[in-house]
């Protein structure tokens, strides 16, 4: 059996992409899943968010991109039994010049991570928050993506354009590429305009929103600053028993599809 190549996008920043990386990849491997999160954004969080500190990132996405190392150097081992890593740094900004010139220049993901996909049940792909390569690469070597939407106002404006993009790249790259699902992050109970997104998003798109909702909370956001994943931070926390929950609902989506 090959992996479920999920890639995690969202063209917006700040909607919770890498928190939801992290966590929901470390409740799969919690529930016994071979996960592999590989850190497309050159920013480097969802590495940082599993404890790998920049100087242990010798061997990184970039490299492997770039020829330069095998996948076998490039990953890692975490904290989180079962899960492994290919980290990034900010050297990755670079391989869009560096690629532009490569006939396939759009799949060099995908080649790379075809050579793994049998070692584990999902890989993650932590998308950068922009349309370049990189997503592009994601999106192309994808079999789904995941969508964490914040619950905020111009949160439906941003989803139409990345909608778009979808479409794009299944039009033209991937047509195999779906929509795994729509993830509502970031909701206050005590903000009524976050019922108000809630309610729209579940309008317009149904059931592609998963029923979770992963709700601010202080524990999420401190967490990366520990190098931990929520769920080893704190496992009792309500952000925490959100994630293991929609890590419950992916579950059920992949038996339901078999």
């Amino acid at each position: 059996m090959t992996a479920r190549i999920i890639a995690v996008t969202n063209q917006k920043g700040g909607v919770g992409k890498t928190t939801t990386t992290v966590n929901l990849a470390t409740a799969l491997a919690a529930s016994k899943r071979r996960v592999l999160v590989i850190d497309a954004d050159p920013q480097g969080n969802a590495s940082t968010g599993f404890g790998l500190d920049p100087d242990d990132r010798q061997h990184d996405l970039y490299q492997l991109m770039s020829g330069a190392i095998t996948i076998d150097a490039a990953i890692h081992p975490t904290l989180v039994k079962g899960l492994m890593v290919i980290p990034s740094t900010g050297d990755l900004s670079a391989i869009e010049i560096e690629l532009s010139d490569y006939e396939d220049r759009e799949y060099r993901l995908k080649a790379i991570i075809d050579e793994v996909i049998e070692d584990y049940d999902y890989v993650f792909i932590d998308c950068p928050p922009s349309l370049g390569l990189l997503t592009v690469n994601a999106l192309s070597a994808a079999d789904a993506a995941l969508v964490p939407l914040q619950c905020e106002y111009y949160a439906l404006e941003g989803l139409s354009q990345l909608m778009k993009t979808i479409e794009a790249v299944r039009n033209g790259l991937n047509p195999d590429l779906v929509l795994q699902g729509v993830v509502l992050t970031m909701y206050d109970r005590r903000n009524r305009l976050s019922d108000l997104v809630a309610n729209d998003v579940r309008q317009h798109l149904g059931q592609l929103v998963y029923t979770t909702i992963i709700p601010r909370n202080v524990r999420v956001s401190e967490a990366p600053s520990y190098g931990k994943p929520v769920l080893l931070y704190d496992l009792d926390c309500p952000g925490s028993k959100a994630y293991i929950a929609l890590a419950g609902e992916v579950i059920k989506q992949e038996g339901q599809a078999a």
